[in-house]
């Protein structure tokens, strides 16, 4: 053999390298321009309610400039919500009903879980697709029975109905993320525990919740969504400002009739979106990982 051909190879060889870079580097810039067009897409609204967020209402209403530009930037808006007793009061509301739905949720979520995944009982794997399917209901489907039994406890217009109504909407979802992580952990483990002594709550405790903490994690944070963003449930049985939360706080009291207060309403929208936001960004990697188990395995 050759020196020539042992340094370049076979041209036919070298030609189907060199095309399938081409292929690749094609493949590789189109990705990038579909990526590029797809964030631009999602990134304009928030970019919009941002610079609606630091006009002036003037400066709204008037027709002359860009509109996604702000020539006069004022933080008027946010310090207006900051200081408004209503606004404090539906942050107040949201933060209150997302922590108390997460814990029951979750406290709910990890022991159905558990019981459906581990201990083996006849017809858990039915019951496991069923919590499932319930989930797959449209709230639009619940909300008038719901809202039938909430009237007879005499809880419409109170905050604390939520924390009902919520977890109906979290734990059938939750239970299923905790199903596929708790089906992944080894049943020697479990084994091992009970031919010590272990009881099942013990089990839980010790080895199947620091194990499954990511699943717990992205459950959590399926949770708070649903907690911190629902909008049909209190849109029907909250109705006074010192009850609402965000979701419906903000059209109420910044919605006057025909009369849209743009600049606040897209400032409150910032300040409501703050939250998850922040749990988002430092949890998302676990929210990933608990959710590609709770799909994959069980």
């Amino acid at each position: 053999m050759s020196a020539t051909t042992l340094a370049g190879g076979h041209p036919a060889a070298k030609a189907r390298k060199t095309s399938l870079h081409r292929q690749r580097l094609w493949a590789l810039w189109g990705s990038y321009i579909a990526l590029s067009v797809f964030v631009i897409m999602f990134l304009m609204p928030p970019f919009y309610t941002l610079m609606t967020s630091l006009k002036s209402s003037a400066e709204i209403s008037a027709q002359t400039g860009s509109p996604w530009l702000v020539h006069h930037p004022t933080l008027e808006n946010f310090w207006y919500l900051i200081t408004y007793p209503n606004f404090q009061t539906f942050y107040l509301n949201s933060v209150i009903v997302t922590v108390v739905t997460v814990a029951v949720s979750m406290v709910i979520s990890v022991l159905a879980a558990f019981s459906l995944a581990r201990m083996g009982f006849w017809g858990s794997q039915t019951l496991s697709t069923g919590v499932f399917l319930t989930y797959l209901i449209p709230p639009s489907l619940l909300f008038i029975p719901l809202f039938q039994i909430v009237g007879m406890i005499g809880l419409i217009n109170n905050v604390w109905c939520l924390v009902l109504l919520y977890p109906t909407l979290a734990v059938p979802f939750c239970t299923w993320i905790m199903i596929g992580y708790f089906s992944s952990v080894p049943k020697e483990l479990d084994e091992a525990a009970l031919i010590d002594g272990a009881s099942y709550l013990q089990i839980l405790w010790k080895i199947f919740i620091p194990v499954a903490m990511p699943g717990i994690i992205a459950a959590t944070i399926f949770a708070f969504t649903v907690s911190w963003g629902a909008f049909l449930y209190p849109l029907a049985y909250l109705y006074t400002s010192k009850e609402m939360v965000l979701t419906v706080g903000i059209i109420s009291d910044l919605i006057r009739g025909d009369v849209f207060q743009w600049g606040k309403i897209m400032a409150a929208c910032l300040l409501a979106s703050l939250p998850p936001i922040v749990i988002y960004a430092f949890l998302m990697d676990y929210y990933v990982a608990g959710l590609t188990a709770g799909a994959t395995k069980g």
